[in-house]
């Protein structure tokens, strides 16, 4: 009967609510803390709700989502990408994205506490940074 109550109330524990949501236990822990993630203590052990775990999910913060004075920081659709965005498409470690735009390769803009990087300043970069690969293979 009481795996019965456990199957209705569809509840997990930390542990499981972390990997379900690719995130640290310690993650989990402090959006409890912090009043986002609901959750129940039982004596000495949080059980969450699935479907609380899938609000969360819903409200959780993402980077796609950010804004700064009202606009939609990485809009895709107007151009703009993030560092790791970037990164992604041109299949290098943002490192080196981060790398090229401190010195200068890759224009970026500062929006808040993030770097926006706009579609024509990274055609640039990539005619730059492929012309540069295809003459070190032609020296070759």
């Amino acid at each position: 009967m009481n795996q019965n109550k456990t199957d209705d109330k569809k509840v997990v524990s930390i542990t499981e609510a972390a990997k379900l949501n690719n995130v640290t236990r310690q993650a989990i822990y402090v959006a409890i803390k912090l009043n986002k993630l609901k959750a129940t203590k039982e004596t000495t052990r949080w059980t969450i709700n699935l479907n609380d775990l899938e609000d969360y999910r819903q409200q959780k913060y993402s980077r796609t989502k950010s804004v700064f004075a009202g606009e939609l920081l990485f809009d895709n659709n107007k151009g703009y990408f993030s560092v790791n965005q970037v990164a992604e498409m041109l299949s290098v470690p943002a490192q080196k994205i981060y790398y090229a735009t401190r010195i200068g390769l890759l224009k970026a803009h500062r929006k808040g506490a993030a770097w926006v990087i706009h579609s024509d300043d990274l055609k640039e970069y990539q005619e730059k940074y492929v012309q540069k690969k295809n003459r070190r293979r032609q020296a070759s």
